[in-house]
């Protein structure tokens, strides 16, 4: 069993020996069929027995739509991006990360704390800053990256249609053409994942692939990742029915559980 460790000075309230749970992160830039790894991954994980709790970027019910509003505006400066984000990320840590891990489960992210790393410093922010206004972060014990080529990933946006307005980067002034702008914008994005994936020893998997490869793929990787650190599934005794195993509504009613248990003892930092 391993510490939470942070990137930076982390949570003063938190004893890291208190999360024995497991974070995995799936990264990639747009179109590389994260979710559909993150579903595939999801049901093959519980069918093992795992307790597993999932959440996503800009997924936080306090800040998402507030997100959501602000980028239909175009208001967004590169700093108001990233703490918004932030915002976003501290309040899904502080009501679904953290208090799934201290539970023992598998927490799956679509996407983490990297993206915002790449894209703040692709906009312009500084590296050190970023890095530090995440500080608070834990650092994921696996990161699965959905690794693709520019051109592969620019047929996949002209097949899907019209691309995001920021998901293009025009909020950066590349070009007035989407597509054109959607290239550069991607380029300097999977450069940053690259560099990260060296940095942070990232899994490498190649997007180019078979979801159903990629899938077999990620099953090898968690599987001997859990055997590793021994971490262990659900243990139900020998003379227990199966039906009797914890289903996903047992497993969300513990989470939601133990998340108003933390909260309700944890002081605010």
């Amino acid at each position: 069993m391993s510490q939470l460790q942070f990137f930076g000075n982390g949570l003063p309230y938190v004893k890291t020996s208190d999360y024995p749970g497991v974070l995995i992160s799936i990264e990639g830039t747009d179109g590389v069929g994260r979710t559909t790894q993150m579903i595939m991954l999801r049901e093959w994980l519980e069918v093992q027995g795992y307790g597993v709790v999932e959440t996503g970027w800009t997924r936080s019910p306090l800040i998402g739509r507030t997100i959501a509003e602000a980028k239909q505006g175009r208001s967004l400066n590169r700093f108001t991006y990233s703490l918004l984000y932030a915002a976003d990320f501290a309040d899904r840590l502080e009501k679904e990360i953290l208090p799934a891990l201290r539970s023992g489960f598998v927490v799956l992210s679509d996407r983490y704390v990297f993206t915002a790393f790449a894209r703040d410093v692709v906009r312009g922010c500084d590296r050190d800053w970023t890095r530090d206004l995440f500080g608070f972060a834990p650092i994921p014990q696996l990161v699965l990256y959905l690794k693709i080529d520019v051109p592969t990933l620019i047929r996949r946006a002209i097949s899907r249609g019209m691309v995001d307005f920021f998901e293009a980067g025009m909020d950066m002034n590349l070009g007035d053409d989407p597509y054109d702008s959607f290239k550069q914008y991607q380029t300097l994005l999977t450069r940053e994942y690259n560099n990260m994936a060296r940095e942070f020893n990232f899994h490498l998997l190649n997007a180019r692939m078979k979801p159903e490869r990629i899938h077999e793929r990620i099953r090898t990787i968690v599987s001997d990742f859990f055997a590793q650190r021994k971490f262990h599934n659900w243990q139900v005794p020998d003379d227990v029915e199966p039906a009797s195993k914890p289903t996903s509504k047992k497993i969300a009613a513990a989470a939601a559980s133990q998340a108003a248990s933390v909260r309700s003892s944890t002081p605010n930092p």
